[in-house]
């Protein structure tokens, strides 16, 4: 019955893509368990890697126990034919196959992208309601690259526009893809305003020995144009290192915990921000269907507490937070349900 109704109502799917190349096979399936574990309306991945990784993939997805509560579809990693070699190297392998994304899921209305090192705290059906807050303009929600300027990147370093006071970041980016497509783009390259599909390879040309960052650097400089199109959300639907290993610098996680962990600079395998790592790690081993406090959060916390001599652990509670908030309230489902 459910299958049914999702199918004619798919308004009630949320959609999920992610871009996964080289050594991203198993972040990445983190990522997708993280993703399972709390949301509550049914999902459909969009999963975009390279042709090796489809069969690790597809091993591993066939044994998740979705109880009928998620869909994935492989696709091969692809980009315009006449200028698929200069996408290809733009910052990282793949990285770039993002900004096609509303020109290759044409049938899809609505969409967040994760970068693979995303894990999320919260249901997902949490930041997916943030669609129904955008005004008439709003085409996209995007956290801000850093709360505070000092230690800011696009404003100390950037040659190019860029979104705002320090830039976005668009490791989780919630797209309504229709209004992308329909929209008319301001640019500082033509007066006729151009839509996604013609907007992309111009920037890319203007731009490309002024970007560091790669695809993100051509959102900020399409946002900085459009600025009415962004909605900005808050730095616990994007929470990076940067918000706590100078200190912490995102006042909505102290009070309500992080929603969104964004381990960037490759804190989960290193041991470098080892507070990160171990919600990282504690994810990755939770095995669906055990006691989520006996086999998920207690043994975290006791790994956290072991982090409290670097910056980020002394915060280590904004950690675990929503985390024990997220807990509480599928459980509390649960019961309801039976």
């Amino acid at each position: 019955i459910r299958y049914d109704y999702t199918k004619t109502h798919p308004s009630e799917k949320m959609h999920l893509a992610v871009v996964a190349c080289g050594e991203r096979l198993e972040e990445t399936v983190t990522m997708l368990r993280s993703a399972i574990i709390f949301s509550i309306k049914p999902l459909q991945f969009h999963i975009f890697a390279e042709d090796q990784l489809h069969e690790s993939f597809k091993d591993i997805l066939d044994d998740f126990p979705y109880e009928g509560k998620v869909n994935y579809t492989l696709y091969p990693i692809t980009f315009p034919t006449e200028s698929a070699a200069e996408w290809k190297k733009l910052f990282k392998p793949c990285a770039s196959q993002r900004l096609f994304l509303p020109l290759i899921l044409k049938n899809v209305d609505s969409l967040l992208y994760v970068d693979t090192d995303i894990l999320f705290l919260r249901p997902v059906d949490d930041i997916w309601s943030f669609l129904g807050k955008f005004n008439s303009t709003q085409i996209a929600a995007m956290a801000p690259e850093h709360e505070e300027p000092r230690i800011g990147w696009y404003n100390r370093f950037a040659r190019h526009p860029y979104y705002g006071v320090t830039g976005i970041n668009s490791g989780v980016m919630l797209m309504n893809m229709t209004r992308i497509r329909r929209k008319y783009f301001k640019n500082d390259m033509t007066p006729a305003r151009l839509q996604w599909g013609e907007i992309l390879m111009p920037l890319l040309k203007k731009y490309k020995l002024n970007i560091t960052w790669g695809d993100q650097d051509l959102l900020n400089i399409m946002f900085f144009h459009n600025p009415e199109s962004l909605y900005v959300f808050p730095c616990q639907w994007n929470y990076r290192p940067d918000h706590c290993i100078y200190g912490s610098n995102c006042k909505e996680a102290e009070e309500e915990g992080i929603f969104i962990l964004h381990g960037n600079r490759g804190v989960y395998h290193d041991d470098k921000q080892p507070t990160f790592r171990a919600v990282y790690e504690a994810i990755k081993n939770y095995s669906f269907g055990d006691d989520l406090v006996h086999s998920l959060l207690q043994p975290l916390e006791l790994e956290l507490r072991k982090t409290m001599h670097t910056y980020c652990g002394r915060v280590y509670k904004v950690f675990t937070k929503q985390l024990t908030k997220s807990i509480r309230d599928l459980y509390a489902r649960r019961s309801k349900g039976r």
